[in-house]
C-alpha cells in the first residue's frame, strides 16, 4: 500500500505520461494539482517509488515514467470513481444507435468502429453467440417478383434480416405460404439446427431459399474490430507493429483472451495480464453486455499501457449500456 503523498504523486506521473508519452520530471510534477510538496520532496519520493516498482527512469538524466504496476495501482484507485463523457459523445453515440438497426454483424461492427472514435484507440467487439440463440419471431416480407427478405427474432435479441433472390415469379399467395411454413419449421429452434430443419415436403424455392439464409446467418464472424490502425500507431517498430496487428487478425486468440479476462474477474488487464507476448506493451478495457437477464458478449478498448483509462472505461461502461438497452428493445 502507498501512503497518499505517494500515490498522489504517482497518479500525477501516470496521468502526466498519459497526456505526453514523455518521462515526467519532478518539477511537473510538483506543479500538478493535489500535490502540495516541493520538487526536492516529489524527488525522494519517485526514487522510493522506482525501488518499488511503479516507476522506472528510462534514462539517467531524464524524468520517469509508470512500470505495469504503476498503471495498475492507478486504475485500481478509479474504481467507484463516476467518469462520465463529455456531452457531445454522449449525443453521438445516442444518435449512432438510433440508426443501428439491422444485421448483427452491422450493429456489431459501427460499435466497435464508434469505441475506436470515442477513445482514439482500438474498438472490439465479441459478438453474442448467434448459432446457439433460437428464433423468436420470424417472418419473409415480399420485396420484388423475385425478392423477398427473411426477418427473424432471436432469443438473444438480436435481429437477423437476410435477403433471398428465387427464380421462381413471386405473389402475395406464395410468400404468405412459405412464411407459415417457415413458422412451423424454425420457431424456437437454434440457428444451428436449421440443417436438420431442411425442406423435405413438396417443393418451395422461397421456403428453402429462407431457411438455408438463417443458417448461414448462424456463421457469421464473432470478433468485430474497429481502429485496428490506431493501435499500430502507437508503436515505432516495424516488427512490434506487425504482431499486435496479426493478433488482431487471430480472431480465437482475442476472443480467448477477453474470455479470460472475465473468467478471471478482470475488466481492465495490463501489459503482462492480458496474457498474450504480442500485447505486452498494449492494455484492453472491456464490459460484458447481457441480453434478457443472460451474458451475450463484450465490448472493449485495446490501446498501449499509456491509454487513457479513466476515458476508455467510461466509453466502455456507456456504450455497453445503450447496446445491452438495444438488444434488450428489439
Amino acid at each position: 500500500m502507498l501512503d497518499d503523498r505517494k500515490s498522489a504523486i504517482l497518479s500525477a506521473v501516470v496521468q502526466e505520461y498519459i497526456a505526453t508519452v514523455q518521462p515526467v520530471g519532478s518539477s511537473r510534477v510538483a506543479a500538478s494539482s493535489g500535490v502540495d510538496v516541493s520538487s526536492a520532496t516529489v524527488r525522494n519520493e519517485m526514487v522510493a517509488l522506482e525501488e518499488q516498482g511503479y516507476l522506472i527512469q528510462p534514462h539517467t538524466s531524464a524524468g520517469r515514467i509508470p512500470t505495469d504496476k504503476g498503471y495498475r495501482f492507478f486504475v485500481d484507485s478509479l474504481r467507484g470513481d463516476q467518469h462520465d463523457l463529455y456531452q457531445s459523445d454522449s449525443t453521438s453515440l445516442q444518435d449512432f444507435f438510433a440508426g443501428s438497426h439491422g444485421q448483427l454483424e452491422a450493429m456489431m461492427l459501427r460499435t466497435s468502429t464508434v469505441l475506436a472514435q470515442m477513445t482514439d484507440w482500438t474498438g472490439v467487439v465479441v459478438a453474442p453467440s448467434v448459432e446457439q440463440a433460437s428464433i423468436r419471431r420470424v417472418d419473409i416480407v415480399d420485396l420484388s417478383s423475385h425478392l423477398a427478405m427473411v426477418v427473424a427474432v432471436l432469443s438473444n435479441g438480436v435481429i437477423e434480416k437476410r435477403t433471398v433472390e428465387v427464380a421462381q415469379e413471386l405473389t402475395a399467395e406464395i410468400v404468405e405460404e412459405a412464411a407459415r411454413r417457415l413458422i412451423i419449421k424454425v420457431q424456437a429452434k437454434t440457428l444451428s439446427e436449421l440443417a436438420a430443419a431442411a425442406n423435405d415436403d413438396e417443393p418451395d424455392p422461397l421456403l428453402d431459399a429462407a431457411i438455408s439464409a438463417l443458417s448461414e446467418a448462424g456463421r457469421t464472424a464473432e470478433l468485430y474490430v474497429g481502429g485496428a490502425s490506431r493501435l499500430a500507431g502507437a508503436f515505432t517498430a516495424v516488427e512490434q507493429v506487425r504482431e499486435v496487428l496479426t493478433v488482431l487478425e487471430e480472431q480465437i486468440v482475442v476472443v480467448s483472451m477477453i474470455r479470460d479476462l472475465l473468467d478471471r474477474g478482470m475488466r481492465v488487464a495490463i501489459g503482462e495480464e492480458t496474457g498474450v507476448q504480442p500485447l505486452a506493451e498494449c492494455s484492453i478495457v472491456v464490459a460484458p453486455f447481457s441480453v434478457g437477464g443472460e451474458s451475450a458478449g463484450t465490448i472493449g478498448v485495446l490501446g498501449p499501457t499509456r491509454m487513457d483509462y479513466s476515458q476508455a472505461l467510461s466509453a466502455v461502461a456507456l456504450v455497453s449500456s445503450r447496446l445491452e438497452r438495444e438488444l434488450n428493445e428489439a
